[in-house]
């Protein structure tokens, strides 16, 4: 057996192309336009609506090192100290040398960045963890808006062949183990419905993030963690999984809210907001040099100490100070967002709790986007290029998906064309079949994760959670990393997009689970109450995870890398 795959009709149509881009974020979009310009026949598929990408919903911008007296160095400095220890220097230097001119490229597609009214240059900001100005934003507090607004009418300038509304499910090889495409299921009437494959030799995947594996997120309600769960069971490595980023001023809702919850941006903060208690003491102000623009980690933790402490479900951010005028043309959509909830920020200070936001982690890659499995790239959230180590700085991942997928893209433009001869994905002898959950256990999953892995872990809390996972598996097979052995959740699901969502959630909410359990120590966004220190000497390092097929169903085999430095995912030279 060499893979696994969802429980799945077989294809009833097929498209050919060089090159097939899985998301329509600023990653994918950025990676087909490239592919397209090359002379690679490119084609998108994409979950929802082509501009409806996870990119939109980024508010507070990108961060590059583009004012007066900035540096590419400064930046890279403090992406290391947000990163905790565990970055990989070599592509935060990548980041932050080649981000200003892809910014440029950017604006030169179309983008219209905010600019300051005396000097008609780009107005900067500053979020947490940055010491100089360098976000660049539009429209306020809607650059993800902006952006993919830019990309889209690009990539419908170019003709780009676009198929919306498509659930990937698995990644095709050939008979040598390369990529030879995608399958996936069209879920509105068009010129393609149901189940079909794209033919490719070079599969981008820009999937986006998994924060709908806790009850709640900022992620809108695609992010399913589906890229990083079709590489797992591709045979790719993910690594640093462990490592979510809790956005801390997540706008609160309630204690029974969940699904996407509005963001108050961190840019709130970085022009100049408070954070305080009820009693309106401000917290933050000594435990960080940085206070409220401590890195994301920091600002998600002393919260969370502060509501311990005080008995409370949630903090405030207090911009009163900033005036009508302030909030109306600097922040419209969070404006909009809190008083569509009933609070005005005008007025009264904003009730703000942490909620799941960012995959640190994800697909492992090299410095042009290239997984272990050859043929395969990622880029974006759904990708670990080792820029966010333990916790990614505020506004890089807009960049890191900007400027690798141009990487991508340019290694696709060297490397030779071929043609695709994918295996059919039902064939028994090249794959197993993975069952699939009920599509009610999606929320058992999320509140599972959300009271043993979220923002405070500790082993007893994990191995709780590994156990309820094991027992949501359809296969009873569990999760045999060595954390837990679980019963049969009942006769498997019939396949459809909902027991498919599940079956990414239960395969991506494991290995999540595996990782924290393995990493005995807090660092960045991953905090065990067990284990408060940072250890640099035994956990200065990545835990990489594989997804291997066995006769019984599948383990997940757990290794560590040497240093901060991933190992090359091509040996000598051959995928």
């Amino acid at each position: 057996m060499t893979g696994l795959r969802l429980d799945a009709p077989r294809s009833g149509w097929a498209i050919a192309a060089d090159v097939v881009v899985v998301g329509s974020g600023v990653a994918g979009l950025t990676a087909a336009l490239r592919c397209a310009a090359s002379g690679r026949k490119t084609v998108i598929v994409t979950k929802a609506r082509l501009d409806a990408g996870s990119t939109r919903w980024a508010q507070g911008g990108i961060a590059a090192a583009l004012g007066e007296g900035d540096t590419p160095g400064q930046h890279l400095d403090d992406t290391l100290v947000a990163g905790a220890g565990l970055c990989d220097e070599g592509a935060v230097r990548t980041l932050v040398t080649e981000g200003p001119d892809a910014v440029r490229r950017l604006i030169g597609a179309g983008a219209r960045f905010d600019t300051s009214a005396e000097t008609g240059e780009i107005a900067l900001t500053r979020e947490g963890g940055h010491h100089r100005r360098r976000i660049a934003h539009a429209g306020g507090d809607a650059t993800g808006a902006e952006i993919s607004r830019a990309l889209v009418a690009a990539v419908r300038d170019a003709g780009i062949e676009t198929v919306e509304n498509a659930l990937v499910l698995d990644l095709l090889k050939d008979a040598g183990g390369h990529a030879a495409g995608v399958s996936l299921h069209v879920m509105d009437e068009g010129r393609h419905d149901g189940v079909g494959a794209v033919h490719a030799p070079a599969v981008v995947l820009a999937t986006g993030g998994m924060g709908q594996v806790f009850s709640a997120t900022t992620n809108p309600a695609v992010s399913t963690g589906d890229g990083v769960a079709l590489a797992l069971r591709a045979g790719a490595e993910v690594s640093d999984l462990e490592f979510v980023q809790f956005h801390p001023t997540v706008l609160y809702l309630g204690p029974d809210s969940e699904g996407q919850q509005p963001l108050v941006s961190e840019a709130v903060r970085g022009e100049g907001a408070y954070l305080v208690d009820a009693d309106g003491e401000r917290f933050m102000a000594g435990q960080h040099e940085l206070a409220e623009l401590a890195p994301r980690d920091i600002v998600a933790k002393g919260i969370m100490r502060r509501m311990r402490e005080r008995g409370a479900d949630c903090m405030y951010l207090d911009a009163r100070h900033f005036g009508a005028r302030m909030w109306s043309e600097r922040f419209p959509t969070i404006l909009a967002a809190c008083r569509a909830h009933g609070i005005d920020p005008v007025t009264e200070p904003v009730p703000v709790a942490p909620a799941a936001h960012y995959a640190s982690g994800g697909v492992r890659t090299d410095l042009a986007g290239r997984t272990t499995v050859p043929g395969l790239y990622a880029c974006g959230e759904v990708a670990c290029t080792g820029v966010h180590g333990a916790n990614r700085l505020a506004s890089n991942s807009l960049l890191e998906g900007l400027v690798f997928a141009e990487r991508i893209a340019a290694d696709i433009a060297r490397t030779p064309a071929r043609v695709p001869v994918p295996a059919e994905p039902g064939d028994p002898a090249g794959t197993r079949t993975v069952p699939l959950p009920p599509a009610e256990a999606r929320y058992a999953i999320q509140r599972t994760m959300t009271a043993g892995a979220g923002v405070l872990r500790s082993a007893d809390s994990l191995a709780r959670a590994a156990r309820e996972l094991a027992a949501l598996s359809p296969d009873g097979t569990g999760d045999r990393a060595g954390n837990s052995a679980g019963g049969r959740a009942g006769k498997p699901a019939e396949p459809g997009v909902e027991t498919w969502e599940a079956a990414n959630l239960h395969l991506v909410a494991g290995v999540l689970v595996a990782a924290a359990l393995r990493r005995t120590e807090t660092r960045g966004c991953h905090w065990r109450e067990d284990h408060p220190e940072r250890d640099d000497e035994t956990w200065r390092r990545h835990l990489v995870v594989a997804l291997r097929p066995t006769a019984e169903g599948s383990e997940l085999v757990v290794r560590t890398t040497d240093s901060t430095a991933f190992p090359p995912v091509m040996d000598g030279g051959t995928p």
